[in-house]
């Protein structure tokens, strides 16, 4: 199909419907069969050809690969709790805290384990920190904030071993076949991350204010409203893990495998390839086969374990995966947008956004401009993975039309989406940590936006003075 204003629908649907809703899911849905039906405008037709995106984004083997990461991952986290090793590692760790430097310590220390996920983090640091604020009188919005600065903004600078990765690459990877770009996507996802420049520097400022008790303000929070929660969905799986007796066993010995065999999967596959250190190992590996085989490694033998130690099978499988299905929201969400990222280059997407943007914007301003839309964006939907899916083709289209430094482009679409999960009401972090330290979410929204901005507009600011020293 010849390129035309056509293939912009999608994407102007599903932000707009984001917005709205609060939900990217929906204006996804939406922007896929709008896209579908521009091709095929028929009532069936239409249809069919939305399942048929749909299809080629779940048969794509690398595509398949980041799905069975996320699923296996969530469910490593369901037989970790239900066998007791979050429970216990909070519980025991509660007990070597005497002081409040050793609790903010505490919160730094644990990143070596607890680095996976942003959520996971805060279940394992959330529950700790909160049973220490009478013992110290520590204001709790600052407390929660202190844990929420040291999980996302460091999640998405790690390289490896974590649940980001898979995604990030993805989203890079899809992007840059959009474009017909001959590159590795997990080396341009490794030179994008010092161009993270939100998460950088929040997590500066957090440092800052964690350890020179610099306070954003002294207003008394209020206490979350029972009513705004739903206390009905998963109340059984949640009454049952209150009964779990804790064991720290439980929870070091898996995070143990699946740092060993990451780390160790990657110099192996890299070096197999001919690389010479540990740097050209990392690079050269393929990254999501690894990844999806270290995890896979720890599942087994992480259910051998927990048999051996009497642990029930039949509990472990169920929880397993009820563990992964807390991941298909996600999983979901990602299928959609590959699905219409498909249904919009069909649409001529990308040759389009080359010739009409081209030649009109400066490749200096691409970067700034990518950041602080979707900064905008992010922050209304509270989701990185969704704005990440949404512009990352847009950034590498206008880098590639432009001349753009790619990196530093692909960085501020990861900043961007880093920004919104950090500083949105509706992002996951805010509303789990919120919800585990017994405050009310917008008011500690607030707390954090004061924050957020400073940072953000920090990053807007190196987005525009980076091109000119890079170049």
């Amino acid at each position: 199909m010849q390129a035309s204003w056509l293939s912009l629908l999608p994407f102007l649907i599903v932000i707009p419907m984001a917005i709205w809703l609060k939900e990217i899911f929906l204006g996804l849905v939406l922007g896929l069969l709008v896209g579908s039906f521009c091709l095929e405008p028929h009532l069936l037709d239409g249809f069919r050809t939305a399942i048929d995106y749909l299809l080629q984004s779940v048969t794509d083997i690398e595509h398949v690969g980041v799905i069975m990461f996320l699923y296996f991952f969530g469910g490593l986290i369901g037989i970790m709790q239900i066998t007791g090793g979050i429970k216990g590692f909070v519980h025991w760790i509660s007990q070597k805290i005497h002081s409040e430097k050793r609790l903010l310590l505490f919160v730094w220390f644990t990143i070596p384990i607890t680095f996976f996920t942003p959520m996971f983090r805060i279940m394992l640091v959330g529950p700790v920190m909160k049973s220490m604020i009478g013992k110290f009188h520590i204001d709790k919005r600052r407390m929660a904030y202190i844990v929420d600065v040291s999980t996302e903004p460091i999640v998405v600078l790690l390289p490896a071993a974590t649940a980001f990765v898979g995604f990030m690459t993805s989203v890079v990877e899809g992007a840059l076949k959009q474009n017909e770009l001959e590159r590795s996507a997990y080396q341009l996802f490794l030179s994008s991350l010092p161009y993270n420049f939100f998460a950088l520097i929040i997590l500066v400022i957090g440092l800052l204010t964690t350890f020179m008790n610099i306070r954003n303000n002294r207003k008394v929070e209020k206490e979350i409203d029972p009513s705004e929660t739903n206390h009905f969905h998963r109340l059984g799986i949640k009454k049952e893990l209150a009964l779990v007796v804790g064991e720290p066993l439980h929870l070091i010995f898996p995070l143990s495998l699946i740092l060993f065999f990451t780390m160790f999967l990657f110099w192996y596959d890299g070096t197999r390839k001919g690389a010479k250190t540990v740097i050209e190992a990392f690079s050269a590996a393929d990254a999501m086969l690894m990844m999806l085989l270290a995890i896979f490694l720890t599942l087994v033998l992480t259910f051998i374990f927990y048999v051996v130690r009497r642990q029930s099978l039949k509990e472990l499988v169920y929880h397993f995966f009820d563990g992964g299905n807390q991941l298909m929201m996600p999983i979901g969400m990602l299928m959609l947008v590959w699905a219409v990222s498909l249904t919009a280059e069909d649409l001529g997407f990308s040759a389009y956004i080359s010739a009409a943007a081209g030649p009109l914007l400066p490749k200096q301003m691409v970067p700034a401009i990518i950041f602080l839309v979707g900064s905008f964006i992010s922050y209304f939907i509270g989701t990185s993975w969704g704005t990440w899916g949404l512009f990352m083709p847009l950034g590498v289209t206008l880098a590639a039309a432009t001349g753009a430094s790619l990196p530093l482009t692909v960085g501020a679409v990861f900043a961007s989406g880093t920004f919104g999960a950090f500083a949105s009401p509706l992002g996951d972090t805010t509303i789990t940590t919120a919800a585990i330290m017994d405050l009310d979410l917008m008011d500690y929204a607030k707390y954090k936006l004061k924050i957020s901005l400073i940072g953000g507009g920090l990053s807007l600011f190196g987005y525009l003075l980076a091109p000119f020293i890079i170049s």
